[in-house]
């Protein structure tokens, strides 16, 4: 998974970290488009002391859930964040004033406008709205895992087990020691490299059938002339 998610950096012109526990925190947005599961993945990696690369997944969400959904707190609906790469937009600070997370602290953009059934079909339609909305990763429940999102996201990324954010915690405090308070996220659509990949296929396969035609075509116009 490292090399292929060093390599969607490359292509896409992102940022990649390299010291010493210096964090890339690359969030992917699953392929499935069913609402309130906490279906998608963030990960985590960097290299350690000895120029190692470790690398960590933990579920989460990087949508809303149902309920803001159906109750948006804004007028042209409930925010999803928009792939890209947000440099320093995020530091270590309290979330709603409540325990330690990462906040926005940086403008991103988030896509508002949606199917209030719950079936996201197109992440990137709808309006575009860019500023600071507190779109903050955090965790869900304050012990164990939590199996629906329900009201926990408005638009946040969330882990979906306490454990594995609070070891994310202590890898942004070692982040933070040594580099500073400022963090880069990332957000990546499995399904926009499914289409990418299929699209490439699809290439590769005209590309290979227009060549051999036109071997086709030149051995017999060779075989009539030696005939």
């Amino acid at each position: 998974m490292l090399n292929k998610t060093k390599q969607i950096l490359k292509r896409k012109g992102y940022r990649l970290f390299t010291r010493p526990y210096e964090l890339n925190i690359v969030a992917y947005r699953s392929k499935y488009v069913r609402s309130n599961r906490f279906d998608d993945e963030i990960h985590v990696f960097y290299k350690n002391h000895i120029g190692q690369w470790l690398y960590h997944i933990f579920p989460a969400t990087t949508d809303p859930g149902q309920y803001w959904l159906d109750n948006p707190m804004h007028p042209q609906g409930t925010a999803f964040l928009k792939t890209g790469q947000y440099l320093d937009a995020y530091a270590m600070g309290l979330h709603r004033g409540i325990y330690e997370a990462l906040v926005q602290i940086d403008e991103v953009t988030v896509i508002r406008n949606y199917d209030r059934s719950g079936i996201f079909n197109w992440f990137e339609s709808g309006f575009a709205d860019k500023g600071r909305f507190g779109i903050n990763v955090h965790r869900a429940k304050e012990t164990g895992s939590a199996k629906t999102i329900d009201s926990y996201s408005a638009g946040c990324l969330v882990f979906a087990n306490t454990s594995d954010f609070d070891f994310f915690m202590k890898l942004t405090s070692i982040h933070r020691e040594l580099y500073g308070n400022s963090f880069t996220l990332t957000l990546v659509d499995f399904r926009d490299e499914r289409r990418r990949k299929l699209s490439t296929a699809a290439w590769a396969s005209i590309l290979t059938s227009s060549v051999a035609a036109i071997g086709q075509r030149l051995f017999k116009k060779n075989d009539y002339e030696i005939i």
